[in-house]
This record gives structure tokens, sequence and C-alpha cells, in this order.
């Protein structure tokens, strides 16, 4: 499970008792439309590391297209992790370059 704090103290980078914990089931996708962008540097590696412990050597990360930000920072975030073998965007019927596949190294 990855645990995300979800803010609802008026945006405070500081957790309160406002904060509520959100436990998020692991998959082999995630769409990344219900995360904060602050939380996503951290939030993918803890995701990749759940799905390596499961067993899940293939993931897809669901960014969206817009004007390529986030798919950006998701993939300067992805060539810095050694559990990553290969990512790519993904094929039409994947979510096309609004999504990322991701293939992971079952031997870290």
């Amino acid at each position: 499970m990855v645990h995300i704090s979800q803010q609802n103290n008026g945006g405070s980078d500081i957790m309160s008792s406002n904060d509520e914990i959100i436990v998020q089931p692991i998959h082999s996708s995630i769409d990344l439309h219900t995360f904060r962008p602050k939380d996503i540097p951290s939030l993918i590696p803890e995701y990749l590391y759940e799905c390596l412990s499961r067993d899940i050597n293939r993931v897809r990360i669901i960014h969206g297209k817009g004007s390529g930000f986030l798919r950006d920072s998701v993939h300067k975030i992805l060539k810095r992790l050694a559990v990553v073998s290969d990512f790519k965007n993904a094929p039409p019927e994947e979510g096309g370059w609004g999504a990322t596949i991701v293939s992971l190294n079952l031997d870290n």
C-alpha cells in the first residue's frame, strides 16, 4: 500500500490534524491525476518499489497529455531509479503519450 497525505488545511506543507492519510491499493497502473504534484517525486519511487515487492514488473503511469510538464517530470524521476530497466510512452490503446509504460528490474 502507498500512503499519501491529502491536505485539508488550506494548502500548508505542515501536516495537521485535518490531514487525511489515503491508502492506495497497488495495481499495475497508477493515475497521477489524483495526487498533488508536490507528492509525485516521492510517490513514484514508493509505488514502484511496492510493485516490485508484489512481483509486478510492468506498470503504467498515467500522467495525462496536457503541456507535457508532468510527463517530463515523471521521466526525470524514472531515469534516476535503479529499479527502472526501461520506460517509454504507452501504446495508443494504453493512453499514448498520456501515459508511460515502465519495465522494472526484478533483481533490485
